[in-house]
């Protein structure tokens, strides 16, 4: 099978546990063209190919790039849609700060609200206009449950997503017209390596494996919005709406 015709996904911040889980689901699926973007290219080389052993028939491409960097970003998506738009972007990169942290260290702060929330919708914006005038592809930004409120233990990440979330939301609205898809993705905790503090701390969280199905799985059905695991949909309604004077009692 020809690159042409295989179906072209790119995946930022390729080396995140959930998006190799997701980009594992998608090759084994049917084989791809992916192309992921990296901070470090030389790191990304094991997990290409972990790909690559799954679907020989895939290409798999590792661009290195400055996530932070706009003139970086925009000339990135023009890179990968120059031969044509992608299929699906699936934008996954981030980092879980500590907020007591981002409290008291304002470069702490302004990295956080910049990796999570100012760099997805850079590359969301730079491949939404891609697609728009091409009339074609899916663009997906995994966001977080913790982006539906702010919450005083972890704040800082809650406002970068949060800024995903509208940023979506303004995206769905302004394509509502054309055959562009614009999905978010909001995770629950989730078992991984970003996470792993919480965890020892005794955090519940969803295997990464079950997350990454549920985002392909939403992406493929055309979902505009995918809490991962379902259940957060429901927990986070819950939450949104709870009386201010009950929502500061709690200890979250």
């Amino acid at each position: 099978m020809s690159q042409t015709t295989l179906r072209k996904i790119v995946i930022v911040g390729g080396t995140s546990a959930m998006a190799q889980h997701c980009a594992r689901l998608w090759v084994q699926a049917a084989p791809a063209h992916l192309v992921l973007a990296v901070r470090n290219a030389a790191g990304a080389q094991t997990a290409a190919a972990d790909l690559k052993v799954r679907s020989p028939g895939s290409t798999i491409e590792v661009i290195e790039i400055d996530f932070l960097d706009p003139q970086r970003i925009a000339a990135f998506a023009e890179q990968v849609s120059r031969s044509g738009v992608p299929d699906i972007v699936l934008i996954a990169h981030g980092s879980l700060p500590d907020q007591s942290t981002c409290q008291t260290d304002l470069n702490e702060c302004r990295d956080a609200l910049e990796v999570n929330g100012v760099s997805p919708v850079l590359f969301a914006e730079a491949f939404a206009g891609k697609m728009q005038l091409a009339g074609r592809g899916t663009l997906a930004l995994i966001g977080s449950v913790a982006g539906d409120r702010g919450r005083k233990s972890n704040y800082a990440y809650g406002a970068a997503k949060g800024m995903v979330t509208r940023y979506a939301q303004g995206l769905q609205h302004r394509l509502d017209a054309s055959k562009v898809k614009i999905v978010l993705i909001k995770p629950g905790p989730t078992a991984t390596p970003m996470t792993a503090k919480l965890s020892s701390q005794g955090v519940a969280m969803a295997s990464v494996e079950d997350v990454a199905q549920s985002i392909v799985t939403g992406i493929d059905a055309g979902k505009l919005v995918i809490y991962a695991p379902a259940k957060w949909a429901v927990i986070m309604m819950i939450i949104r709406h709870l009386p201010r004077f009950i929502f500061n009692k709690m200890n979250i």
